[in-house]
């Protein structure tokens, strides 16, 4: 379980890491709707942190609202998860 957050948060950073970059070089870019799956499998917090620190789509309302709500939701379903199966620290 710990790998998984931390491989989908390194990939999510990555992903914003690189949309930013070709925004600027105007190359192609990485589709809106990839980034949501990404935040929505479970990256939004990574994801969140490094657009604001890139300042990467911080004007979209879109991503400054639903990525930290679904950071708190997995956050939610981890404790839930972890305490029900043992992964709890």
């Amino acid at each position: 379980m710990y790998y998984y957050i931390l491989a989908i948060s390194v990939f999510a950073v990555v992903l914003c890491v690189y949309d930013k970059s070709a925004a600027k070089a105007r190359m192609y870019r990485v589709r809106e709707t990839f980034l949501y799956f990404v935040a929505f499998m479970g990256g939004a917090f990574a994801m969140y942190i490094t657009m604001l620190l890139v300042r990467h789509k911080t004007k979209r309302f879109g991503f400054m609202v639903s990525l930290p709500l679904m950071a708190l939701a997995h956050v939610v379903m981890f404790v839930i998860y972890g305490k029900e199966y043992g992964y709890w620290i």
